[in-house]
């Protein structure tokens, strides 16, 4: 009885200190910065819905004043902070994991400074959405070299948070590569000012490296200051046909020799994805005069008129042609024929998506063993699935492959195959010196694959980090270094 007494105590403390803290955290930030409630409701699942738990409540802080206040009023109440961006990650990584927690989005920091041609940098805010900045930077003739699926919602602190790729990595690397400077709300709520606008900064253990792809888990990143480029003067683009993978790996490697420094997009694509686009998005067309197994394409970009692009691509395609590398292809003669090919790949989610279930993989492996990668896994899938559709497409410049697969044709599901299937892919990508987890972060999905599959070394020296820097485990607790049970993103 009297245990049930202090258990009933317990909770009314817990009640009365969540009350509290939301009558804290509601001064600091006003009506339209804390949000309870209903209101919590587009900011509380992941985008493929499948983790989040209803928050105490989002704080939508508008500077880094806001953001130290809510840091600590969660501190003192030992309350889960949980830092998010746009919310389009693929491992629930920017959603709660637990009850009461505070999900602190960045939504509404979206100031973007000048542009300093001279150094090639720019300062924003966290909150920025990444096609807001594309677009202030064009009347600059600089670009920030990150592309992806998700530009039109995906900010800058989530991209950093997960150290995204995108379609450009090969020619400009990932976002650890573009940052070179940032300003980060600590667990304790103090600050961290690393916005220095320098490339070569030597003065001991490289900060800004370890929040790029800490996942929220060290802290907040509340301002960044990018790497520019300046803006391409001329493109060639082309889509082209390889009669299976090994070839386009090894016309991969020729056009790396071939085009240099000048290789700015290397895609890969298969005829499965393809035809999902087709089937479900009607406004697309193959520009081709007939289908084929796999798709490459190809981008190359200068800031000088005098390179002749052109005449490097077409030399390619001739010579890939030639070599039995590519059946058939297609140079982009104009700015929409470019946007169009460009959409046959960027739709290639969109396309499966739309046909019903799905497995979401997201590998690498050395870019020579990707077709070598494929073969094996096909074989997998389809021993464990017979029918299973796969659909792999990605980055063949960088070896990172969307290893994505569809129930068989009428059926429903996958069988209670899929946590099996995903065990099956991880090691494989392991055991080819690849990594499961090649831009979509740990999240809360695959922390069990990193701990089955990474050393105990590696994995002691993140928790190891992570206590030294947030002891009290408030900051996203959950993702990336915690073991707990959760629910992987492959059931």
């Amino acid at each position: 009885m009297q245990q049930e007494k202090n258990a009933a105590g317990s909770r009314t403390t817990d009640l009365v200190s969540m009350s509290d803290l939301t009558v804290t955290l509601s001064g600091i930030l006003g009506t339209k910065g804390w949000l309870s409630g209903l209101d919590t409701r587009p900011y509380a699942r992941d985008w493929l819905d499948r983790f989040g738990v209803e928050p105490l409540g989002v704080a939508r802080p508008t500077g880094t004043a806001e953001v130290v206040e809510v840091v600590k009023a969660c501190g003192k109440a030992g309350v889960a902070v949980v830092p998010q961006g746009g919310n389009t990650g693929l491992c629930g990584a920017a959603v709660a994991g637990l009850p009461n927690a505070v999900i602190l989005s960045l939504s509404r920091m979206t100031a973007i400074g000048q542009p300093d041609p001279d150094t090639g940098s720019i300062p924003v805010e966290a909150g920025v959405v990444l096609a807001t900045l594309h677009e202030a930077l064009e009347p600059h003739g600089l670009i920030f070299p990150m592309h992806l699926g998700a530009e039109g919602s995906a900010r800058i602190g989530g991209l950093i948070g997960t150290n995204a790729g995108g379609s450009h990595a090969l020619r400009y690397g990932m976002m650890h590569d573009l940052v070179l400077g940032l300003e980060v709300v600590l667990p304790d709520g103090t600050v961290w000012n690393g916005l220095r606008a320098v490339q070569k900064d030597n003065a001991g253990y490289q900060l800004r490296r370890l929040f790029c792809g800490a996942e929220g888990t060290l802290g907040v990143v509340t301002r960044a200051i990018l790497k520019l480029h300046p803006a391409p003067r001329q493109r060639a683009t082309a889509l082209m046909v390889a009669p299976d993978f090994a070839a386009a790996v090894a016309f991969g490697t020729f056009l790396r020799r071939e085009a240099g420094e000048f290789l700015s997009g290397l895609e890969f694509f298969c005829d499965l994805g393809v035809g999902l686009a087709l089937k479900h998005l009607p406004d697309l067309a193959l520009p081709l005069e007939k289908r084929g197994a796999v798709y490459m394409l190809v981008e190359l970009t200068c800031g000088s008129p005098r390179v002749p692009l052109d005449e490097i691509l077409g030399f390619s395609l001739e010579q890939g042609m030639e070599q039995g590398l590519v059946t058939d292809g297609a140079l982009a003669m104009s700015d929409a024929h470019r946007a169009h090919f460009w959409r046959l790949r960027e739709e290639q989610p969109e396309g499966q998506r739309l046909e019903g279930e799905q497995l979401k993989h997201d590998i690498s492996v050395p870019p020579g063993k990707l077709a070598q990668f494929i073969a094996a896994a096909g074989a997998i899938c389809a021993g464990m699935l017979p029918g299973v559709r796969i659909n792999p497409f990605g980055h063949l410049g960088d070896g990172n492959i969307h290893y994505n697969l569809t129930p068989p044709e009428g059926v429903a599901g996958f069988g209670g195959k899929a946590g099996e299937i995903g065990q099956a892919l991880a090691a494989l990508a392991t055991e080819m010196g690849g990594s499961f987890a090649a831009e979509h972060g740990l999240g809360r999905a695959k922390i069990a694959l990193a701990d089955r599959h990474r050393s105990r070394v590696e994995r002691d020296l993140m928790a190891r980090l992570k206590a030294a820097l947030d002891p009290s485990a408030v900051m996203n607790p959950g993702v990336l270094v915690d073991s707990r049970p959760q629910r992987t993103s492959f059931e």
